[in-house]
């Protein structure tokens, strides 16, 4: 099947799900659950016999036998059996909760990924497959997935300022689900012939990212295993902190961002009276030349803060940030005498010690 009928094909069972109530972001949630189960069953078998760290008694086959009430209640445990297990695998179903109520839809998206060959199809198409279904999610505006989801296109045009090398660093501190990473690694792999090390440092060490929702970071996890980037039992390359409340460990060859939106970041508490109140979170930071609620000013700080002396950034920024006084214009003044800043009106490029 084309990868077009493929997603026309996975897709078009959300229809019926969405009468008992399942929306996109369940249903795509519970699809990543089980199209990971399904391709760690087909790299267990030869010519892979790659070990997938899922105990046997909660593997694709013993999910696949299952009828009825049996399947929900198996199904049920394996999710929570599987949040246990070390890795990406534990990663990706850290917190997983069954969505679909009937036992007899719930088998029939189980019969439907078990007759694709998933491992035999190309990273590219697994890929395109699921960025498919992403697109899809974000365009559903009810569900606001789309606050996740950069436009692809806009990433790809930020990608090719940058021109990535290998054997380089990338970070994106507000990855949402992965789509800068993807861009940096189909640029990489189409511009240059990666030899078997670039190859590995490409798999396992280019990326590392932050993203604090988890069922995003779980669609980003998967979005990059389907990619061919990490490895089942490996660690995970994106972590679920805030970025912002610490200064990182490591400092990186490139940043790619589209920070979230907002004028402050803040945060929600009950106070005394019971009643839910909002206050403003501020990053008391020594390496930030200003203090401040705003979150795309403290994103800026800290995205130059990942820099290596050689490092460069394209990051997508609202007006406000060009114009702001107070600790907007003691940000820009520091961008300006601390890096080499040039701006796009288009779609708002900020190059940090490098020309973008």
């Amino acid at each position: 099947m084309s990868t077009t009928s493929i997603i026309s094909k996975v897709w078009s069972f959300c229809n019926t799900l969405r009468d008992d109530g399942v929306g996109y972001g369940d249903y795509l949630e519970q699809l990543t659950y089980l199209l990971f189960l399904k391709m760690a069953e087909e790299y267990s078998k030869p010519p892979y016999l790659r070990p997938s760290g899922i105990p046997p008694a909660y593997n694709w086959e013993c999910l696949c036998a299952k009828r009825g009430a049996e399947l929900e209640a198996h199904y049920l445990k394996t999710l929570q059996e599987l949040s246990t297990q070390k890795g990406i695998l534990g990663q990706i179903f850290t917190k997983a909760q069954n969505k679909i109520q009937d036992p007899a839809k719930l088998f029939k998206i189980i019969d439907m990924i078990d007759k694709e060959n998933w491992v035999v199809m190309g990273a590219d198409v697994k890929g395109e497959i699921y960025e498919g279904l992403l697109e899809k999610n974000a365009e559903d505006t009810k569900s606001g997935a789309g606050q996740y989801f950069t436009p692809r296109a806009l990433i790809w045009a930020m990608v090719q300022c940058i021109r990535p090398e290998p054997m380089k660093t990338i970070a994106d501190p507000a990855c949402g689900t992965g789509g800068f990473f993807l861009a940096a690694y189909d640029f990489l792999v189409a511009n240059h012939k990666l030899d078997r090390e670039q190859t590995r440092f490409l798999k396992d060490n280019t990326f590392r990212g932050n993203e604090i929702v988890q069922s995003t970071r779980r669609l980003a996890l998967m979005n990059m295993f389907l990619h061919n980037i990490g490895d089942i039992g490996g660690n995970s390359m994106i972590s679920s902190q805030d970025a912002l409340i610490a200064p990182s460990a490591d400092s990186f060859d490139y940043v790619l961002a589209n920070p979230p939106f907002g004028k402050k970041s803040s945060m929600t508490f009950t106070n005394e009276s019971g009643e839910q109140e909002d206050d403003d979170l501020t990053y008391n930071r020594q390496d930030f030349d200003a203090t401040t609620s705003n979150k795309q000013l403290n994103f800026v700080q800290h995205i130059r803060t990942l820099l290596k002396i050689t490092g460069k950034a394209a990051v997508v920024l609202p007006d406000n940030v060009l114009f702001e006084g107070g600790a907007g214009e003691k940000v820009r003044k520091k961008l300006m005498e601390k890096t080499d800043l040039q701006l796009s009106c288009a779609c708002r490029l900020v190059s940090s010690t490098s020309l973008v």
